[in-house]
């Protein structure tokens, strides 16, 4: 693969080099507002609660979920505390602090994260609710609460504990079960959760979970080749099924490996089209604005990628300047559109932007 795409990724490349936009201050307390404005907006709400009885059908989203009922669905704002914590712990001095304090205070009690691990109890169809998305996203919520030396985020981590071993317990069940990945660009995607779950397990040194996730990893992706990310994106994608493959054995691989691998999974017709630009048609459109997302996601994971190559792999150069074009493209963007963006957007921005 390298004789064959060098000439190639050198030209491509090159043509749309650029500087990306950093995660500074500015940019930080820019998109803090836009979670910060919807953690507590309980409608338009999509719950994704499957009801149960005539009374279930009349619960509200705050009764549902106390601790995360607002940002329209429930994976938005946990994502959104995540991002609000991160943010915290990167700049202290923050110019918006005592109203994320705030907001973090309100949501982080003992009685709302009992009630959230409450519900997946209550329910039996409730087991399945955010499989597996959200759970990932609840764990990093926990590994950067886990990871930040503060007062302020023992007291949040603490409280978080009764939902994070519910989502634990939960995922441990599953994953022995789980037969076959989900290689969709949208939530149910399975790399990119097993991504988090690893960033997870390594963290809080849950060793046994760790070899579980890496086992499964393997068993899903080692002997995959030629994958057809020619045929990426769909028009709702926010993820790119074969970069986050390739996020994730980046992780599980050792770099000999990884490189051995990544070189018979990808061809220069694929690498081509997970290159180009996401075009975004209209970002009014809850679903085409999924796209924007796309950007963030193919930054994020070509950034990771590009860290685990030698200097003389072709993709690594390409993967660097083809992320920083995504970035600098995508971040206007969430503040161009509405709704369907602004709440879960910035999240993404922030991720993307701390790699």
């Amino acid at each position: 693969m390298k004789k064959i795409l060098l000439p190639l990724l050198l030209v491509s490349s090159l043509a749309y080099a650029q500087t990306a936009p950093k995660l500074d201050r500015e940019n930080a307390e820019k998109l803090s507002l836009l979670p910060l404005h919807c953690m507590d907006k309980e409608y338009p709400n999509k719950t994704a609660h499957t009801i149960n009885s005539a009374n279930d059908a009349k619960l509200t989203p705050a009764e549902l979920h106390p601790g995360f009922y607002g940002c329209f669905d429930w994976h938005s704002l946990v994502h959104g505390h995540w991002m609000l914590v991160h943010l915290l712990k990167t700049f202290p001095d923050i110019k918006n602090k005592a109203e994320i304090i705030a907001k973090l205070d309100q949501t982080f009690t003992t009685e709302n994260m009992q009630a959230e691990a409450d519900y997946f109890k209550k329910y039996e169809l409730a087991k399945i609710f955010e499989r597996t998305y959200g759970w990932a996203w609840l764990l990093k919520l926990d590994q950067e609460l886990l990871e930040w030396d503060h007062p302020k985020a023992k007291k949040w981590h603490a409280a978080l504990q009764p939902l994070t071993k519910q989502i634990l317990e939960l995922w441990k069940a599953y994953l022995p079960k789980q037969t076959y990945p989900n290689r969709t660009g949208v939530h149910g995607n399975t790399a990119f959760a097993l991504v988090f779950a690893v960033d997870w397990a390594r963290a809080t040194k849950d060793k046994v979970f760790e070899v579980q996730l890496v086992d499964k990893a393997k068993a899903f992706y080692l002997d995959n080749q030629k994958t057809p990310a020619y045929m990426e994106p769909d028009g709702a994608d926010f993820f790119s099924p074969s970069l986050e493959i390739a996020d994730l054995m980046r992780r599980v691989l050792a770099k000999d490996d990884f490189v051995k691998w990544l070189d018979v999974f990808y061809e220069e017709r694929s690498i081509k089209r997970i290159s180009d630009m996401p075009v975004v048609s209209d970002l009014s459109d809850y679903q085409t604005v999924h796209l924007v997302g796309l950007s963030f996601t193919r930054a994020w994971c070509m950034k990771g990628v590009a860290a685990q190559l030698p200097k003389n792999h072709p993709l690594k150069k390409h993967f660097e300047i083809t992320a920083d074009h995504f970035l600098a493209n995508a971040l206007p963007l969430i503040f161009k559109g509405n709704y369907g963006g602004d709440h879960w957007l910035a999240s993404f921005a922030v991720y993307a932007l701390a790699q």
